[in-house]
């Protein structure tokens, strides 16, 4: 086959050939203007076509006229040449005769260049011989030589090395006195990298391998970015005592349980986040118990966390059911910053019924263990994370009675980015089983155990709450009594006679057996009247108080007001506020309210 002929005739072959023709013509002439009708190439991509560079006015130089040691001594940087296996000195530019001093050709390194081994620059070099491959070492702290800067700054003929009979002489520059320099152009001790690089030294008949030893000022990269790990070390700085300063300072340390927590901030290099927790007395001998974390890090967290601990507070002051508390919380936090959103625990622990009511949004499980031992994980439900909306939280329940503990965490403990988080809170359950000790000590071994340090890569806060189980002199302390109120007339002096019982076999002083007495009949006139059967009053006292409830089936919740003179009714909720050091009032969960108050014993009672 003719490929030639075959190929003329491919699609647009024509054209590119009648293309080539028509710039060969233009080539050999030309003035004559492109043809604009019956040739192949149309008029306009013939006038795109750009016009050849204008020729130079002269012959382009060169750099074979160049002096390389002239240009080296030119450099700014520190130039040192060296040749043979004990790094003989071949030349040193001005820059570095500046900082180190002068230096004499034909010495070897680690004779005449202590900085070298000081910087641990000869083992590079030696390296670089061997492999004939540069080698490089970044950011060395360098100190200049005073006198050397003097030197420089004078002038004197001092640094113009000698040139000896073995340093070859094709490589040795001819090295006049240094000029006086501008002090602030001189070399400074700071920061430098240096690179060497393998070279050959001498003349053509005589060459030797060598080394270029080429060294950059990075002071002012190293100076920044010491001022920028400053500013970042002063920002966490400011986050971390944000973060510390809206945490507790002090755990309130209710009757009937011991609790202790810890917060231990992410590593240096890590912004602080939005951990936090709480312990709040809620009167009648219960506590609510708090954790939570908001997502991000840094001030901001530390602020949105705050302003969440904050109103954690004033809803525990309703007395509400932990999901109530929950969807409060939603709202508040939606409206605090829409961008932010937050996991939560909130948590009711009364020793009455020895339990645990709680609700969650998002956050890992309570962990409960049992006197034998045994670890439970709360079970459902679990919410979405505050912030999200659109969510009917609910309250879960798990036994708490004497002997048991838990504890409530944030994912900082258990998340690790190797493995699921589901093995670090197995890894918690774990070591929770074994765990003995006060809650702060058991919140220490839980952090060890679970292989959190310094330079860990996540806040991390832990609760650890303990239901003692209470005998001998400690037991005598802590008794319970309760009277169940049919209603009629005979309720409320049935109420004043099993009080005063109660309280005289507790050896109370007459001034407080009184009180309470008083107490109890207010309060049980106030059930009479407005709530509904059945009707419970019960007493309880702790090593620090005594506490006085009535429960009744009417779950509309009293408050205090201002009675006039003509008025029947509407002092006994004041008479209580007056005598009691607090009360009161909650609805129950199966419907129905109580009403408490609660008296301070005198110190070393009992």
């Amino acid at each position: 086959m003719n490929f030639t002929r075959w190929s003329a005739r491919l699609p647009g072959t024509q054209r590119r050939a009648a293309a080539r023709a028509d710039r060969k013509d233009r080539t050999a002439a030309p003035a004559q203007p492109a043809p604009t009708a019956g040739g192949s190439v149309p008029a306009a991509r013939a006038e795109a076509t750009p016009a050849p560079a204008p020729a130079p006015d002269g012959p382009v130089p060169t750099l074979d006229g160049l002096s390389v040691h002239d240009t080296l001594g030119k450099v700014p940087a520190l130039v040192a040449v060296v040749y043979g296996p004990e790094h003989r000195i071949a030349y040193v530019n001005d820059a570095y005769a500046a900082l180190f001093g002068a230096r004499s050709p034909g010495a070897p390194a680690r004779e005449a260049l202590p900085e070298l081994t000081e910087l641990g620059l000869l083992p590079l070099m030696d390296q670089v011989l061997r492999s004939g491959r540069p080698r490089t070492v970044k950011s060395r702290r360098v100190t200049a030589d005073v006198n050397a800067a003097m030197n420089l700054a004078t002038g004197p003929s001092a640094t113009t090395p000698a040139v000896s009979d073995t340093t070859p002489a094709a490589d040795v520059p001819h090295q006049a006195a240094a000029p006086a320099a501008d002090p602030d152009s001189r070399p400074r001790s700071g920061y430098y990298t240096f690179t060497c690089s393998p070279i050959e030294v001498g003349a053509t008949e005589a060459k030797q391998p060598g080394v270029l030893v080429f060294a950059a000022d990075v002071t002012d990269q190293i100076e920044a970015a010491e001022r920028l790990r400053a500013s970042e070390r002063r920002q966490r700085e400011a986050a971390v005592t944000l973060q510390r300063s809206l945490l507790p300072q002090e755990l309130e340390q209710p009757d009937d349980l011991r609790v202790a927590a810890t917060y231990q901030p992410g590593g240096k290099d890590t912004a602080v986040g939005g951990d936090w927790y709480d312990v709040i007395t809620l009167g009648a001998g219960r506590t609510a118990l708090v954790i939570g974390d908001v997502m991000g890090r840094g001030v901001r967290a530390a602020a949105v966390m705050g302003q969440l601990r904050t109103a954690v507070r004033a809803y525990a002051r309703l007395d509400l059911p932990p999901h109530e508390v929950l969807q409060l919380l939603d709202g508040l936090a939606s409206e605090i910053d829409a961008t932010q959103i937050a996991t939560c625990i909130y948590a009711v622990h009364d020793p009455n019924e020895g339990r645990l009511v709680y609700a969650s949004a998002g956050h890992l499980p309570i962990l409960v263990r049992d006197p034998d031992g045994t670890v439970r994980r709360a079970a459902e439900p679990t919410g979405p994370p505050l912030g999200t909306g659109g969510w009917m939280h609910t309250s879960g329940t798990m036994p708490l009675g004497p002997g048991s503990s838990a504890v409530l965490y944030t994912d900082g403990l258990v998340e690790r980015r190797t493995e699921d988080i589901d093995e670090g809170v197995a890894a918690l359950e774990r070591a929770f089983a074994g765990a003995t000790g006060s809650p702060q000590v058991m919140c220490d071994r839980l952090i060890r155990a679970l292989g959190v340090t310094a330079d860990h890569d996540d806040d991390v806060a832990v609760l650890v709450l303990q239901h003692p189980a209470r005998t001998g002199h400690d037991a005598e302390l802590f008794h319970n009594a309760a009277l169940e109120l049919l209603g009629g007339i005979e309720a409320a002096p049935r109420a004043r006679a099993f009080a005063s019982g109660v309280l005289v076999s507790w050896r109370f002083p007459t001034e407080l057996r009184d009180l309470g007495v008083l107490a109890a009949s207010e309060l049980v006139a106030n059930s009479l009247q407005h709530g509904t059967p059945p009707m419970r009053l019960r007493l309880r006292r702790t090593d620090r108080r005594l506490i006085i409830e009535v429960t009744d089936g009417d779950d509309h919740l009293p408050r205090r007001r201002r009675a006039e003179p003509a008025d029947e009714a509407g002092r006994g909720i004041s008479i209580i506020a007056t005598i009691a050091s607090s009360w009161g009032s909650r609805r129950t969960p199966g419907g129905g309210k109580a009403v408490w108050c609660e008296f301070a014993l005198p110190a070393g009672h009992g």
